[in-house]
């Protein structure tokens, strides 16, 4: 991990989060003043489910990824995270240790709001934890739908909704997202992301491009989403 100066462009990232959009220009700039600013090194640990939680963390550049590891070892990927992403935010707001392992994906630039600041600014500022109530409640409810899909649908679903929001979410793309990533992130296996994905190139509903993967044809990617 190496440390450099902050940014102006800090206040973009933080006007851009939910609970702390609510607040004014010159609030936000109270905060930014306290920010550190972070480099993490491709697969070094930012931090390990169970450590004592040092505040928000914002992506500035690169991804991401929060993982719970199961009872035999083996990663199952939480959330895939990029640019303008924040992590750790339910520990922030509400205190206790982090609930999952951060990791870099690659070469990672992050902002820290340490968890002292973050407590100052939601006494002096109660429309934060309004704000941060509502992205709570959207969160459980994506975490539901999470749920469903990896309960409720085959492979292929899951592989075709995850390609769709890709295409959506850049924080989806970039280097370290690789198929063992995405396999991790739908609970099955590479191999099994291989032969999902070789069958959409072979109905032309994607394409390879080096390690990207371009879709060609959205509506038929979709009507495999449905399914």
């Amino acid at each position: 991990m190496t440390r450099s100066n902050p940014a102006s462009s800090l206040n973009e990232y933080l006007a851009k989060t939910p609970y702390l959009s609510v607040l004014a220009p010159a609030e936000l700039n109270a905060l930014v003043r306290d920010c550190m600013h972070l480099m993490f090194s491709p697969d070094e640990v930012i931090f390990l489910e169970g450590d004592s939680s040092r505040g928000l963390w914002i992506i500035e550049d690169g991804n991401v990824k929060i993982t719970k590891l199961g009872v035999e070892g083996n990663e199952y990927i939480l959330h895939l995270l990029g640019p303008g992403d924040t992590f750790n935010d339910i520990a922030a707001l509400a205190g206790g240790p982090t609930p999952a392992n951060a990791l870099a994906m690659g070469l990672v630039s992050v902002w820290l709001l340490p968890g002292e600041v973050m407590d100052r600014a939601l006494d002096r500022y109660p429309a934060i934890a309004r704000a941060a109530l509502a992205m709570m409640g959207a969160r459980i409810r994506a975490l539901g739908h999470q749920i469903e899909d990896l309960t409720l649908y085959p492979v292929m679903v899951r592989l075709a909704r995850f390609l769709l929001t890709q295409a959506e979410n850049p924080s989806l793309s970039g280097p370290g997202v690789t198929r063992a990533a995405i396999a991790a992130h739908l609970a099955t296996t590479p191999e099994t992301i291989s032969r999902a994905l070789a069958k959409l190139q072979d109905t032309g509903t994607i394409r390879f491009d080096r390690h990207n993967i371009i879709i060609v044809n959205v509506e038929l990617l979709k009507s495999v989403a449905v399914l």
